[in-house]
């Protein structure tokens, strides 16, 4: 009790310092889903980040951090893994559908278990690799599978006209900036600062050209 008491500290106070407003459950909802992906976790090693403290600040906060960014009634979230950013920003904008997308089936089947069981209405779980996906969402986010070019070169098509491609990268990612394929343009590079977390973080946000 104690530990749950101390994590939902920490998160609190990361919350606030991010500057954010979130839905009254939002800290019970991310604290179950923290104490489902510990439980997984065992079974079906779906992250490294195995101490729940550190799982708050690297996977709850780090995700949270990008919530200011993001735009529009539609969110992917490519290679959401075990649900990264994906699942913490579904439960930040309970208003916006989220679809997580991921092609490796024991990822997959957490996200559907963590959909159903924190009762994410508006979250979705497409099991197939990002080439494959069809739709057109107003907000794509993607960790750092690939380079900027590559991403956009598997997924591009799924942002709509207009909409903006979140890519999460650690340092600034210099190099990549200009092999951004033509119809996408370099919006932003934010620096995030993720409260308690000692390492870079950057949100290159890239939109398309609107049709």
């Amino acid at each position: 009790m104690a530990e749950r008491e101390a994590l939902r500290h920490t998160l609190e106070d990361g919350i606030a310092r991010l500057g954010l407003s979130l839905p009254a459950d939002a800290v019970a909802r991310l604290l179950a889903y923290l104490a489902l992906l510990e439980r997984w976790n065992a079974a079906y090693n779906l992250t490294a980040v195995r101490e729940p403290g550190a799982m708050v600040t690297r996977h709850l906060l780090d995700s949270l951090a990008v919530a200011p960014y993001v735009q529009g009634d539609t969110l992917a979230d490519l290679g959401s893994g075990p649900g990264l950013p994906g699942i913490p920003l579904a439960i930040a904008a309970p208003q916006r559908r989220v679809t997580l997308i991921d092609a490796n089936g024991k990822k997959a089947r957490f996200l559907r278990a963590a959909v159903r069981e924190l009762k994410l209405d508006n979250a979705s779980v497409v099991e197939r690799r990002v080439e494959d996906v069809e739709g057109s969402f107003d907000c794509v986010t993607a960790r750092a599978f690939a380079s900027l070019a590559e991403m956009l070169a598997w997924g591009g098509r799924l942002l709509a006209p207009g909409g903006v491609w979140l890519a999460l990268k650690g340092r600034y990612p210099d190099d990549e900036l200009a092999q951004v394929p033509a119809g996408f343009r370099v919006e932003a590079v934010h620096r995030l600062d993720v409260p308690g977390l000692d390492a870079e973080r950057h949100l290159v946000a890239i939109r398309r050209a609107a049709d």
